[in-house]
């Protein structure tokens, strides 16, 4: 198996090689030059797979030959042994057609952990087949950074540095980045939005000063690796509501696109996926994009669920690039062209394309509190405010009766409580093995919404190239 840009120019590279570079030197994102699939019967033999041999069969094929069988499960078991639930990501029910997803039930209690518990290890793996230290590069809205500075603290040959939008974040989401003080981990609080330190990030992997010195890397959903384990929880939740003889439907709320694009990954895999629906806070960049095919950047506004406040979804490229026609050069000049004038229509063979498989809902604030007071008067479940956008959007999707959907639950409501406890007058806890989080010393440095002096900090501060 080898990656491809979706802009068409940068050298191919093979797992390993797309794992550690991140970003396509192109400015692209690398993708698998072909899906791998599966038959249905290869599907039924899945299920009942404990999770983590469940993830190493679907992975195996992106894999390669960067990583046997045999220690590709070594690591999958490694990585989903530090989760809370046995399940890994269980399910729990609504009602007879809706049913949540639990992917928070890892060290940061969020989602990113699926992937990034398993992305510290490949990290390791891969770096200690050579001399080079890594150096990671990344911008988050709340919970990346927190999944993947605890995916790497501590480790060999690996430097971190993630920016996050200065008061901008959950109170719960800071410290979990703040208060890790291994040595390797540097957090950086940037003026600004999300959108601004994504820009500054990638600008950084183009940057010829900054690449020559240090080899860049990156732990946002860019990386390919990411978005691969991210696949294995789709198939999980199939397979217990019956696939592959019953098709199955998922609503996933997103900003970066990511997390949904997994689930696309998982259809062209041969997963029965009924639907994907996108579901949107105000910042409604991918609603717009799919129902009337308008991608123009708008103004962030910040709300109660900061991991969607974002602007530019980094992950859609691929989705146009797929949907497009794999024309990297076109889609390159389609995406500079948005870069210029944060402003692009989607061509009708993308819309068409997305169209096939997607749908997406917005949720405003009085939609998502109302989701999350549903959640808890009818089903005792309490939800954080990005779960309730998807559940708003899952209950509101005109779908068959007898078509299963499954809302995905980012993150832990602790995470989030003061929104959630509005809603349900309930204020949720932090589960125990994380409840000393607020009496841990912080350290974090802040910075001004300047590239210049967010890479001149990078540079005083990681191990160059040996």
């Amino acid at each position: 198996m080898d990656y491809v840009s979706t802009r068409g120019s940068a050298p191919s590279l093979d797992f390993a090689g797309a794992t550690l570079a991140g970003l396509a030197s192109d400015g692209g994102l690398y993708v698998p030059r072909a899906w791998p699939s599966f038959t249905s019967a290869e599907i039924a033999a899945m299920a009942g797979l404990p999770y983590a041999e469940l993830a190493q069969r679907i992975m195996q094929p992106f894999v390669g030959d960067s990583l046997t069988p045999e220690k590709l499960l070594e690591l999958t078991t490694a990585a989903y042994g530090r989760f809370a639930h046995k399940a890994v990501t269980p399910l729990e029910q609504f009602d007879e057609q809706h049913w949540l997803l639990e992917l928070f039930h890892g060290p940061t209690l969020a989602f990113k952990d699926v992937a990034l518990q398993l992305l510290g290890l490949l990290f390791e793996e891969f770096l200690g087949r050579g001399t080079q230290n890594l150096t990671i590069v990344g911008a988050t809205s709340g919970d990346t950074g927190s999944a993947a500075i605890d995916a790497v603290a501590g480790r060999a040959k690996v430097d971190i540095f993630m920016l996050h939008p200065k008061g901008r974040v959950s109170d719960v989401q800071r410290r979990q980045m703040t208060t890790v003080l291994a040595p390797n981990v540097h957090n950086i609080a940037i003026e600004g939005t999300f959108d601004d330190a994504q820009a500054m990030v990638k600008r950084m992997f183009n940057d010829a000063a900054m690449t020559s010195h240090f080899n860049i890397g990156a732990v946002n959903s860019i990386n390919w690796a990411r978005l691969m384990a991210q696949v294995v929880y789709y198939f999980a939740a199939g397979l217990q509501l019956g696939a592959p003889h019953r098709p199955v439907a998922f609503s996933v709320p997103t900003g970066n696109f990511g997390d949904v694009f997994a689930g696309y990954v998982a259809a062209k895999m041969g997963l029965p996926i009924a639907k994907l629906i996108v579901a949107t806070n105000v910042n409604d960049i991918l609603h717009r994009a799919l129902s009337t095919g308008d991608y123009s950047q708008g103004t962030v506004t910040p709300t109660a669920a900061p991991s969607m406040d974002i602007q530019v979804s980094s992950n859609f490229e691929r989705l146009l690039f797929d949907v497009g026609g794999r024309d990297g050069l076109a889609l390159a000049a389609q995406m500079h062209g948005f870069e210029a004038s944060k402003a692009m229509q989607l061509t009708n063979a993308q819309r068409e394309g997305a169209a096939s498989l997607f749908t997406s809902y917005r949720a405003d604030t009085d939609d998502m509190s109302q989701a999350i007071r549903w959640a808890w008067e009818n089903c005792a479940e309490l939800i954080d405010p990005h779960t309730a956008i998807g559940l708003h959007a899952a209950r509101v999707a005109d779908l068959p009766r007898d078509v299963p959907i499954v809302t995905l639950a980012t993150a832990h409501p602790a995470k989030f409580p003061d929104a959630v406890e509005r809603a349900t007058g309930q204020r949720p806890d932090l589960p125990a093995r994380v409840g000393d989080l607020f009496d841990r010393e912080e350290r974090c440095v802040d910075l001004p919404g300047d590239y210049d002096a967010i890479a001149e900090y990078v540079a005083a501060h990681a191990v160059p190239r040996s």
